[in-house]
């Protein structure tokens, strides 16, 4: 009899498979694709952001409604812990002017190899192609290459990934596992958003816009982002991406270090006869793209000063869910325990991206993903030494 079983080897499901062997538990994980962590790896070709080093407070509040259901686990295993646990795995880390924090390699491949190598030291097996198909009674049901498999751990952890980027894993199709009261719909999260530009901006193409602010409602955010064919991508655009995505309208400050007052008279100081193009780029020395986004959304506008402070910028709504970072929706916490165990199946818990929360990338998606693994799996263990105490 398998005790433990992890479904899903990405980050949440690798650290709660370590969390288990730790306990002392025989662990196997299944993953439905040929190999491990994949979606891990592609975060780190662009550099592996592990967390974001800041006082705990300010890093919890980037989990939004959901900070204090997620207190008790970041709380646990937060920036310093994950510091640490990376650390001790070999490969040396820094962090960067903003906090974040990177392996010095800036690739997920190091690190990934070492947490495998310690996970099969701790006698964690690993099995491939195994597709999870659901549940037949007490038995859990994959497809696998040689037919159909059936287990019976006496725990489970689900981490399964939510319903983005489908040729990585995370396609969402574990949802038709459950009743609809446990699910919440799935949105795309960390996601660019369709703008109807014209030709005019058809030079700028993968050029980022840096030294601005985006604003959706309440959101901020002082990051870059890139002008895409048809739209916006970029950390700066992923950070207020849950404001927009709910129907919050974007606005760009181009000078946010500039006031509207010292913009307005820097442009009256102008030679009259320049045009506008300019008139902007001498007085306010805006960069090429800052000023083809004026003349894109401003042109006309009686208080430029004004419209370079809060530029608006329509949206044509977001990017397919499947193009998302990540996604919002999945199991409901109230279908959960504290400990992250399905009230509806004692002995089964979840951890990652597949609950019902969201958080901007910049570490905290990866954090919270190894915080609600390795809580899954501590409790998961915990769980099966109560059933088993005399």
């Amino acid at each position: 009899m398998t005790e433990a079983l992890v479904i899903g080897a990405g980050p949440a499901g690798l650290m709660a498979a370590e969390a288990m062997a730790g306990a002392g538990l025989r662990v196997v994980v299944a993953e439905a694709k040929p190999s491990v962590g994949r979606k891990f790896l592609m975060a780190g070709k662009s550099g592996l952001n592990l967390t974001k080093a800041e006082p705990f407070e300010a890093f919890l509040a980037a989990y939004g409604d959901r900070a204090e259901r997620l207190r008790p686990m970041l709380a646990a295993f937060g920036p310093e812990e994950v510091q640490g646990w990376a650390e001790g795995l070999g490969p040396p880390l820094f962090t960067g002017t903003t906090g974040r924090v990177f392996p010095c390699a800036m690739k997920a491949s190091p690190l990934l190899r070492a947490w495998l190598g310690r996970l099969d030291g701790m006698g964690v097996r690993i099995r491939t192609r195994w597709r999870w198909q659901g549940w037949n009674g007490g038995a859990v049901v994959f497809d696998t290459p040689e037919g159909q498999h059936r287990l019976a751990p006496a725990v489970t952890v689900l981490a399964c990934g939510g319903a983005s980027w489908a040729r990585l894993g995370s396609d969402g199709a574990w949802s038709a596992a459950f009743d609809t009261p446990a699910l919440a719909p799935f949105r795309p999260a960390n996601m660019g958003f369709l703008v109807g530009w014209s030709a005019h901006m058809s030079p700028y193409v993968g050029t980022p816009v840096k030294g601005v602010e985006l604003r959706a409602g309440a959101a901020r955010s002082r990051g870059e982002c890139v002008i895409s064919a048809s739209g916006l991508e970029g950390g700066g655009i992923y950070e207020v991406s849950a404001a927009l995505r709910d129907g919050a309208a974007l606005t760009l400050d181009l000078l946010p270090d500039l006031s509207r007052e010292e913009i307005a008279v820097r442009l009256g100081r102008a030679r009259p006869g320049d045009s506008l193009g300019n008139r902007l780029r001498k007085a306010l020395h805006l960069s090429p793209v800052k000023l083809a986004l004026a003349m894109e959304f401003a042109r006309g506008t009686p208080d430029m000063a004004g419209a370079l402070k809060a530029l608006a910028v329509p949206l044509d709504g977001p990017r397919p869910m499947d193009q998302a970072i990540s996604t919002a929706g999945g199991l409901r916490f109230a279908a959960l325990d504290a400990g992250l165990m399905l009230r509806a199946r004692p002995g089964t818990f979840a951890a990652g991206e597949m609950l019902d929360w969201e958080a901007p990338t910049g570490g905290y998606l990866l954090t919270g993903c190894l915080a609600t693994g390795l809580w899954a799996g501590r409790h998961a263990a915990a769980h099966l030494r109560n059933a088993r105490a005399p």
